[in-house]
């Protein structure tokens, strides 16, 4: 299944899309996404090869998700949230194990943010998230942005504590691709109870990063926006 599964994939490449996306993702030298290789397929069609074959096992998953290639990887982890919607909650705990064990190869923006709230963000909605402030302080990049964005899945069933406490320790973060996951996190807050977003925008934003509080108050009026841009809150 798994020859299947590249063969498809292969089939469905194309190197010029290919070339431009090895540009947005950042793939040259000292950039976030430096050495990933790219065959150029668009997301709708990896979510069709990937609800064909979800059937596939979690050995054959792991082939794919440390190939290479983006794609595979990708198409790896839509595969993954597939199954793990299916799963009962012992397997649901096997897929969260080895998404966790496996995070060095989940390894860009876009891996992170269509698979931590749907597995990780899902498994730990009524359970203990301590692994979420583990990882909040991990020197991986990618495992701090898994941490963030797993808790969309609370922000979506209106629980902010989390999203609120990991924004707060990542103020400090050095890296954008925290700053724009953080303030999108505290947006999504907003639009569910925009009191909670801005008692933590009054007494943070004044040390939070430029592009952090951009996301965050994105949907603001252009009055409240500048207000908090310009530091007269």
């Amino acid at each position: 299944m798994l020859k299947q599964i590249k063969n498809e994939l292969q089939e469905l490449a194309d190197p010029d899309r290919a070339k431009i996306l090895q540009r947005f993702f950042k793939t040259g030298t000292g950039q976030y996404g430096e050495g990933d290789l790219f065959l150029g397929i668009k997301v709708p069609e990896q979510r069709k090869v990937a609800k064909k074959y979800s059937g596939v096992t979690l050995k054959e998953l792991y082939n794919l998700l440390s190939s290479k290639y983006h794609e595979h990887r990708l198409t790896s982890l839509l595969i993954l949230v597939i199954k793990y919607t299916k799963s009962d909650d012992a397997d649901k705990k096997e897929i969260v194990d080895f998404y966790l064990k496996n995070t060095k190869h989940i390894n860009n923006w876009d891996l992170v943010d269509l698979s931590a709230d749907k597995i990780i963000g899902d498994y730990l909605l009524e359970r203990d998230r301590s692994v979420l402030y583990r990882m909040a302080v991990s020197e991986n990049l990618w495992e701090r942005r898994i941490a963030v964005m797993a808790t969309f899945r609370f922000i979506k069933n209106n629980q902010f504590n989390d999203t609120i406490k990991l924004s707060k320790m990542l103020l400090g973060d050095e890296h954008d691709l925290i700053h724009k996951a953080v303030g999108w996190m505290l947006r999504e807050i907003g639009k569910r109870n925009l009191p909670v977003e801005e008692r933590f925008l009054k007494k943070h934003y004044k040390n939070m990063p430029r592009t952090m509080l951009r996301y965050a108050i994105e949907k603001f009026d252009q009055e409240k926006r500048r207000t908090y841009l310009n530091n007269l809150v």
